[in-house]
């Protein structure tokens, strides 16, 4: 995985959720839940996985919503800051935090109801193996993001502290093909970079939002959209 020994540090963990989801990032954070709600909704009494947790925000949410909820991630640090949002929390469902590989999952077959891995795939080395990996501990559903190709973030992704791995529309439908997944619905959004919205305050990031959604309902934007969520089932 890429950018492994930044993402375990303490530093970051700690600053991690203010850095990318405050000021106008909390458009990004919102647009993002909604993306895993309408995916996987109701999900009440599901057993779910999330894949690379971070700092739990679907996690937890998912777990207020009723769901039994893992969520696994590499870094012990930013477990730890999950957890500290469970504090003071009423959870109508479970929620367990568990560090792990999500290339050697420590379940069995079919274990969970659905599985989800949001941020994920941009640092993923090998994503068949990875998605092979979900689909063998997913009885149900598999939901996913990626960073597109032809976009705006092809232009910064260099200078990210982690990089990240850019996807087209036709590598994203060859994976899907190679582990047996079927294509339920892709949503396309974000013309506007990420890193723009988390620079300004939201009194500024909101008009640009609506802007972008309204660039983003036309047809030829699927092609200049910076994210993908992609919904799928198991066969």
């Amino acid at each position: 995985m890429k950018g492994q020994e930044w993402y375990q540090a303490d530093d970051v963990a700690e600053e991690y959720d203010n850095k990318r989801f405050s000021k106008g990032g909390q458009l990004i954070d919102r647009r993002e839940k909604e993306a895993v709600l309408e995916a996987i909704m109701p999900v009440e009494d599901q057993n779910i996985l999330e894949i690379a947790c971070g700092t739990g925000r679907f996690s937890v949410m998912l777990a207020e919503q009723g769901a039994d909820v893992v969520g696994l991630d590499i870094s012990a640090a930013m477990l730890q800051q999950g957890r500290k949002k469970t504090q003071n929390v009423a959870l109508e469902g479970t929620l367990e935090f568990l560090r792990g590989d999500a290339g050697r999952l420590p379940f069995p077959d079919d274990h969970f109801d659905t599985v989800i891995a949001m941020r994920f795939f941009h640092l993923a080395d090998d994503p068949e193996a990875f998605l092979e990996e979900m689909n063998r501990v997913s009885s149900e559903q598999i939901v996913f993001d990626t960073f597109n190709r032809f976009s705006s973030r092809s232009v910064y992704n260099w200078a990210l502290p982690m990089g990240s791995r850019l996807y087209s529309k036709s590598e994203v439908a060859v994976l899907l093909a190679k582990t047996n997944l079927t294509l339920v619905d892709v949503e396309d959004d974000f013309i506007v970079p990420y890193g723009l919205y988390r620079s300004i305050p939201n009194s500024l990031a909101s008009p640009i939002r609506t802007l972008d959604e309204a660039i983003g309902n036309l047809p030829v934007s699927d092609h200049l959209a910076s994210v993908s969520y992609w919904n799928t089932r198991v066969r």
